[in-house]
């Protein structure tokens, strides 16, 4: 198992491998369905995005509220493939990796290899572990939308799998 930290470089996501088990540590941002097509506006209006999409992770989770301590109860992925349809003009930013559960369409998986980023996979179900492994959160964009707003998270040895390499290699095979 390979411990890896962000930002997630070129030369870090070129060296991993499909089916490859990762420990993430360093900080990813939450976003959903509705932040990926404000995010998508954002980017065809040129405007300032609301963090560097350069080397980042962007993980497919929606946390339930933070509880008195400070923490979420629990904070999952969610599907990948809702994202699908506007995750090539974001890899196409120079976004590093992404995080969720499921197969992607193969436009982007193409776009994964033409963009050299990398898409994890991790705990379906496992939420309240994972939630575990957030050690700071704060919301940094589209507060409205309650959990599906953006989260910067600072996460300490986040468990992942390379579903998709930066060869566009497939862990379901298609």
């Amino acid at each position: 198992m390979r411990k890896i930290t962000t930002p997630l470089i070129k030369s870090v996501r070129t060296g991993l491998k499909t089916g490859e088990e990762v420990r993430l540590t360093g900080t990813i941002y939450t976003a959903r369905d509705q932040a990926h097509q404000r995010l998508c506006r954002m980017i065809a209006e040129k405007k300032s995005l609301p963090f560097k999409m350069k080397d980042s992770v962007i993980y497919y989770a929606g946390p339930t509220p933070v509880r008195q301590d400070g923490f979420f109860g629990s904070c999952g992925p969610t599907t990948s493939s809702r994202m699908d349809n506007f995750t090539p003009l974001i890899l196409k930013k120079g976004l590093g990796g992404m995080i969720g559960k499921g197969r992607r369409s193969e436009e982007v998986r193409n776009s994964i290899r033409k963009n050299k980023a990398v898409y994890f996979l991790t705990i379906g179900g496992g939420g309240a572990y994972l939630a575990k492994r957030i050690t700071f959160s704060e919301i940094i964009a589209f507060p409205e939308l309650g959990p599906e707003a953006i989260y910067r998270l600072e996460v300490k040895d986040f468990p992942l799998m390379v579903g998709i390499d930066s060869n566009g290699k497939d862990i379901y095979g298609d």
